[in-house]
């Protein structure tokens, strides 16, 4: 399993990519079955701090970060685009609406807490902050996450290099020395920050990481990579030929390799504001 850095590079804002965002449907059960899933430490830090029930999942896809909140007792409506993606989520017993978060009607509901997990990028910082405002109570939490997972540094070297040879043509090599050193969430989370200071509506941002690690089979970890923005969208020759050689790489140590995660989340609180 892995979670790749987002489609575009960091100057280039996700959200005005939608033919990207919406691509992930095109095989959602697989999506469903190979993406991984966030850390209990992570799932309960935010929760306890949503003052209420209700939470709104912004893009709840599959239902993939609705499910923890759920089984610990709370009540989750989602928003998802991708009519397949809401399928999924609705068939785990999920109350999604589709369309663009940026443009749904709350129809005058309000929610004790918003999250987003593995979507806020896809969403307008501006827009998307404005409408968050809007549709939680004061006091309610915004959570906003992301995972973000690599193998060993000479694992990853050996995938660089298989991506590189093929050309993709893709504007990222999300196993490049490069992306190792920083956070691919950096620039995202910076403009989610500053989105929702400047609508004066929400309180101090915080910023979380939670390390972990998990042990991936090879066909798991291709499974996954199949399916991560971008690459789901490679010709079937270059991403079998992608797969096929990191797949070799990974036979060549045992056959499964130990991915060390970071989820990182921003959080923040809404707060009263006066007219």
């Amino acid at each position: 399993m892995v979670t790749l850095p987002p489609p575009t590079p960091p100057t280039d804002a996700a959200h005005r990519h939608r033919e990207l965002a919406e691509s992930f449907g095109a095989d959602a059960d697989r999506y469903d079955r190979a993406r991984p899933r966030y850390p209990d430490a992570l799932v309960a830090q935010v929760a306890e701090r949503i003052p209420g029930s209700s939470i709104l999942d912004v893009g709840i896809g599959t239902g993939i970060s609705a499910e923890p909140f759920r089984d610990r007792g709370f009540a989750v409506v989602g928003v998802e685009p991708d009519p397949k993606m809401a399928g999924l989520a609705r068939a785990k017993g999920f109350e999604v609406e589709g369309g663009r978060f940026e443009d749904w009607d709350a129809a005058g509901r309000v929610f004790d807490g918003v999250i987003a997990g593995q979507t806020w990028h896809w969403v307008d910082p501006l827009a998307g902050a404005a409408k968050a405002a809007a549709v939680l109570r004061p006091g309610g939490i915004l959570a906003l996450f992301w995972n973000y997972g690599r193998p060993s540094p000479e694992l990853a070297a050996e995938f660089a290099q298989v991506f590189t040879s093929l050309q993709t043509g893709l504007p990222f090599n999300p196993w490049s020395a490069a992306a190792a050193q920083a956070s691919p969430y950096h620039s995202i989370i910076a403009a989610a920050a500053a989105g929702l200071r400047a609508t004066g509506a929400f309180g101090d941002v915080q910023q979380i990481a939670v390390e972990w690690q998990a042990t991936a089979a090879r066909d798991a970890w291709l499974e996954q990579t199949s399916t991560s923005g971008g690459i789901n969208r490679l010709p079937k020759d270059k991403l079998d030929a992608l797969l096929t050689g990191m797949g070799a790489a990974i036979d060549a140590t045992g056959g499964e390799l130990l991915v060390s995660y970071t989820t990182v989340a921003v959080i923040a609180e809404r707060i009263a504001t006066t007219a």
